[in-house]
């Protein structure tokens, strides 16, 4: 019994010496990660909207004619620059000459009315004035010798009075309808002579004409209606100031107001030139969620043309100290929470923040970071919050530092 204990004894050493010779090493620790980062820091940053546009005429119209008629003179052709007021076209309109003089001679009759009217007034207050004081002498005489005058006689005085007042007004009310006549007549005479003056055809402002649609002797009708086929004169248009028409995408129209100065490149003259915001149309198209604005540029020189197309820069906004991170060093841009992963002394940590101004590279910070802090760049996948990391700069950022 003493020796077989003394076996399983040595057996058991045996088998420890084997379980302890066959026990796993320690396990190794995890490699550090490398993470690209850059650094909070102040930068003057632009948000600039770039637009294509074609220029137009500041205005254009066509220059039609009030009164038809046959063309006896045109004074201009395409091309021709004429201030406001300019003499275009004259045409020949026989029937409203003798329209004009026929209201003259009316306006002389109803002169002449006027003054038969005044005589007969004259000779009204005359006959009443006679009749008034034939009928008060009577009356004095009857009253003061009474039966010496027959009352037939003073009622006969008194009647005539009161006819010659009669016809004093009549005769007054006759002045007033002559008058009127006369009034009526001279209107008549005035929209005669403004009929006539539509034969001249005059510029409505200054511009330059593009377009001429008759020559001398062409019969030219009446536009005086949207349903005719009336063909214009010529078309005028201003150039000395052209419009540019911008569709402002819905997102940047908050930042656009009236007045705003924009760089207008023009590349077929290889020039930029500067407007100004002019007019917005402050209501949003819904089938393309743009807001139409329009931009005016000077052209003095005319050497701007209608037609050429332009490059409009709009500066929206502008921050020329701004606390910034590279643009993909934020996670959840365009939602209500967004984040960086900042790293100090090789721990991450994960820091929500504030943006402002977005620009195709970089982001304002409002809230959240300091000037100097390392925050990482590039994705995020696999990171968390107290991971230990080995930063780098950025490519960009070593770059920039050399």
């Amino acid at each position: 019994m003493v020796a077989i204990k003394k076996v399983l004894t040595a057996s058991a050493i045996a088998g420890i010496a084997v379980l302890q010779g066959c026990k796993a090493p320690a396990p190794t620790a995890a490699p550090v990660v490398t993470v690209p980062v850059a650094t909070a820091e102040a930068a003057s940053l632009e948000n600039n909207l770039v637009l294509s546009a074609e220029f137009r005429p500041f205005q254009e119209v066509d220059v039609m004619a009030k009164v038809a008629g046959y063309v006896r003179a045109i004074n201009v052709d395409i091309g021709s620059h004429v201030q406001q007021n300019a003499v275009l076209a004259t045409l020949e309109v026989p029937e409203i000459q003798d329209d004009v003089a026929k209201a003259r001679a009316g306006v002389a009759a109803a002169e002449a009315n006027v003054i038969t009217a005044q005589a007969a007034i004259q000779r009204a207050q005359a006959g009443a004035n006679i009749a008034s004081l034939s009928f008060q002498r009577i009356k004095d005489v009857a009253a003061r010798d009474q039966g010496l005058v027959p009352r037939q006689e003073i009622d006969v005085a008194q009647s005539k009075q009161l006819e010659s007042s009669a016809q004093l007004a009549g005769a007054n009310s006759s002045l007033r309808a002559a008058e009127q006549q006369k009034l009526q007549a001279e209107s008549e005479y005035a929209r005669t002579v403004t009929m006539m003056q539509y034969a001249t055809i005059r510029a409505p402002f200054t511009g330059v004409v593009t377009k001429r649609f008759a020559n001398t002797g062409s019969m030219i009708q009446a536009g005086t209606s949207s349903q005719t086929q009336a063909m214009p004169v010529v078309t005028l248009a201003q150039n000395d100031r052209l419009r540019l028409t911008l569709p402002i995408p819905v997102n940047a129209v908050s930042d656009v107001r009236d007045g705003q100065t924009v760089d207008v490149e023009v590349g077929s003259l290889h020039r930029t030139l500067q407007g100004k915001v002019s007019r917005t149309a402050d209501s949003i198209q819904m089938a393309t969620r743009t807001m139409n604005t329009e931009v005016d540029v000077p052209n003095p020189d005319g050497s701007l043309v209608p037609g050429m197309y332009a490059e409009v820069h709009l500066h929206l906004a502008n921050r020329p100290a701004a606390l910034s991170v590279p643009l993909d060093a934020v996670d959840g841009l365009g939602t209500s929470v967004q984040q960086v992963y900042t790293v100090r002394d090789g721990v991450i940590h994960q820091v929500s923040v504030k943006v402002g101004l977005q620009t195709a590279n970089r982001v304002e910070i409002l809230s959240g970071l300091n000037t100097g802090d390392k925050v990482i760049v590039g994705r995020h996948t696999g990171l968390s919050d107290g991971q230990k990391v080995d930063p780098q700069p950025a490519a960009y950022e070593s770059a920039t530092s050399h």
